[in-house]
């Protein structure tokens, strides 16, 4: 399912408008569940979401979070639900016997940095990572009461913000902003755009700049080649725009919805494409952990991967924050 363009208009539209007394019960109702208490934890927990539906870069930040933890000398676990997965869990991930229709895409990418439990049950989830770990890094589940976190934190893509400020149906907001950056420890800030305004120059919740960086190597054979991209994340055109960053001449841009489950028919007309047209397919990790079965791996085969990181301009004051879960 892709958002839709209204949501993300500075000013509500008039079916925003239409919509927002939905979006006023939906976000009260979400506030109020996050008002309840959560089991606690036998070890930390730090949860990495964001304030609004669809992709802001949460999964790449809870990967560098985790990589830090590891310099810091602890030994992180990542707790997700596997969102577009058919398992409930709570299982530990195995990328040599489970795929993202087991498990997700996201679960498969966050396990190459470290220990991945999914569970549709956080609580349980927890008791299980526990065993894998002396911190769980959440990766999602900031308006999910059901497990105490230690330290919350919440990610923004100051290129598109909050939308129109609105909760669901009437914008992207999961529940309203002030609330939720009220109970948050820090805001991750992703990118230099200017959709961030919102917080203007208030001092709590702390802000942390940081920014995504893409694979030097991949960057440079990209550079000049006339490129099919497709992508079914949270926001297909920002992958888009990074290829063109790149030096890449993309062609055409094939956007599906956020976790898209390829079909054989779209594999095939993209490779079709592809051949005829001359071009160089490219899609994200996250798409191309979806790649698989003996019906997508020919498309697989034919397609390269971009993989970026999360980089925090301040890398120091971070990790300190982060030691301080642990006296």
């Amino acid at each position: 399912m892709r958002a839709p363009d209204f949501w993300w208009r500075p000013a509500p539209s008039f079916l925003a408008r239409l919509l927002s007394p939905f979006g006023a019960f939906y976000g009260a109702r979400t506030l109020a569940r996050m008002g309840l208490p959560g089991k606690a934890s036998s070890i930390p927990v730090i949860c990495v979401g964001n304030p609004v539906a669809g992709g802001a870069g949460k999964t790449p930040a809870a990967i560098e979070i985790a990589r830090l933890l590891n310099l810091a000398r602890r030994n992180p676990v990542f707790l997700t639900r596997g969102y577009g997965g058919k398992l409930e869990g709570p299982v530990r991930v195995d990328p040599k016997t489970h795929t993202a229709r087991d498990v997700g895409d996201e679960p498969l990418l966050l396990c190459r940095t470290a220990p991945c439990v999914v569970a549709h049950d956080r609580v349980s989830g927890a008791a299980l990572a526990a065993k894998f770990g002396d911190v769980i890094v959440m990766d999602d589940g900031f308006q999910n009461p059901s497990l105490k976190k230690d330290m919350s934190l919440l990610v923004i893509d100051t290129e598109q913000g909050i939308g129109n400020g609105l909760c669901i149906p009437a914008g992207p907001l999961r529940a309203p902003i002030e609330d939720q950056l009220a109970r948050a420890d820090a805001v991750i800030l992703i990118g230099e755009g200017k959709a961030a305004g919102f917080l203007g120059r208030r001092k709590k919740p702390p802000q942390l700049a940081a920014r995504l960086v893409p694979d030097a190597k991949l960057a440079g054979a990209l550079k000049g080649r006339r490129v099919l991209a497709f992508a079914g994340i949270g926001r297909p055109q920002k992958f888009s725009g990074t290829l063109k960053a790149l030096g890449a001449d993309v062609v055409r841009l094939a956007a599906f919805g956020d976790h898209h489950v390829f079909t054989v028919a779209e594999a095939r007309a993209l490779l079709d494409e592809a051949a005829r047209e001359d071009l160089t397919l490219v899609t994200t990790e996250k798409d191309f952990a979806r790649l698989t079965g003996p019906e997508l791996k020919w498309l697989a085969d034919k397609t390269y991967a971009l993989p970026v990181r999360l980089a925090f301009d301040n890398p120091k004051l971070v990790t300190s924050g982060l030691k301080k879960l642990f006296g």
